[in-house]
């Protein structure tokens, strides 16, 4: 397969030789523009578009669709008046060169081993005990069977899905390790350091007694670098907070577990009431007699599976299968079609 390679635009000689030089010492190839045709052409197609500070101006006058992917880069500090059309322009980085040097490197290294697209799907609980970690991992084992998937425990108070994965045995970083690390967080670095079986990895508390987050900004980070590496990334959600609502952000597609009885539905009304994103959100029915419009009504998000109790989950779970003991069955099926619906769901803002 061929190597990526980065577009860069600048016309400042000493910018696309330290450029230039970083991507070498990595692999990495870098096609140099110093023309809005040539930028315009490339815009949408390049894994990373390496913007000069010299041609902020003129770019942001060219107009470009906004995309993700786009780093400012300057040979020293970036001057105050460029931060807003770099904003318009969608940058999400700033490497001021040479001080940004290693991590522009490890920026330009992690392209290739990060995924074309992956997918952020969030899973909460619109009621106590509603099993949304345990929907989560199901989420989990059903994607892995296409390709490298990763569940994110973000919920200190629930029962951690590498237990209910049957992954507490298995060596690897947690939140624990990560909460001290600064800076990008390269893709391959945290897909081959969580515990790990075949496809499936999770990310949770290792022997945290009282298990934290760390920062906002960490947590973002990690959540980006998870997009990167992996197809699916599946966040087991807290029900209700601030922390909530700051990691919804970054997902594609929200899911709500739902007992399917009246006391659970008035609950989910209650937990849902203050998404910022409705519109990225649905429902997931447990129970044998679910009214499905009855649900959607109440809450006013669709719903995107029901299913029935499923037989043997809690034997499988203690025996360290996870939940989903057949593909075919009422758990599988319901992620299955989650999963389905997550394919096709426009990419949030991560």
């Amino acid at each position: 397969m061929d190597r990526p390679a980065v577009l860069l635009a600048t016309a400042d000689p000493h910018l696309l030789a330290e450029v230039q030089r970083l991507a070498a010492s990595v692999g990495i190839g870098v096609v140099p523009v110093v023309d809005g045709g040539g930028l315009l052409r490339r815009w949408q197609t390049a894994p990373l578009v390496l913007l000069g500070a010299d041609l902020v101006s003129s770019t942001a006058d060219l107009r470009p669709p906004r995309r993700s992917g786009v780093v400012l880069v300057s040979s020293g500090p970036v001057p105050a008046e460029l931060l807003r059309p770099a904003l318009e322009l969608g940058v999400g980085e700033v490497a001021e060169l040479p001080v940004a040097g290693g991590w522009l490197a490890t920026a330009l290294a992690d392209l290739e081993h990060a995924t074309a697209d992956g997918r952020v799907v969030g899973v909460l609980g619109g009621a106590g005990g509603a099993g949304a970690t345990t929907f989560a991992a199901a989420l989990g084992q059903v994607a892995a069977r296409a390709g490298g998937t990763l569940v994110v425990d973000a919920d200190p108070l629930g029962p951690g899905v590498d237990r209910v994965l049957g992954l507490e045995q298995v060596d690897g970083v947690g939140w624990e390790q990560l909460a001290g690390s600064h800076g990008r967080l390269a893709a391959r670095d945290l897909r081959e350091g969580v515990p790990r079986r075949g496809h499936l990895g999770v990310l949770t508390w290792r022997r945290a007694a009282v298990p934290r987050l760390p920062e906002a900004d960490q947590v973002g980070e990690v959540l980006a670098s998870a997009r990167r590496g992996h197809e699916v990334v599946v966040v087991d959600l807290p029900r209700l907070g601030p922390v909530r609502d700051q990691l919804a952000a970054h997902c594609d597609l929200l899911v709500v577990v739902v007992p399917a009885t009246v006391a659970g539905v008035a609950s989910t009304v209650r937990a849902v009431a203050g998404l910022d994103d409705p519109c990225r959100a649905g429902l997931v029915l447990r129970g044998r007699s679910a009214d499905e419009h009855a649900a959607q009504r109440a809450t006013g998000l669709p719903v995107l599976a029901a299913m029935a109790a499923q037989r043997g989950m809690d034997e499988a779970v203690d025996l360290g299968m996870g939940p989903v003991r057949s593909f075919r069955g009422p758990l599988g099926r319901a992620a299955g079609t989650v999963l389905d619906r997550l394919r096709l769901q426009g990419r949030g803002a991560a």
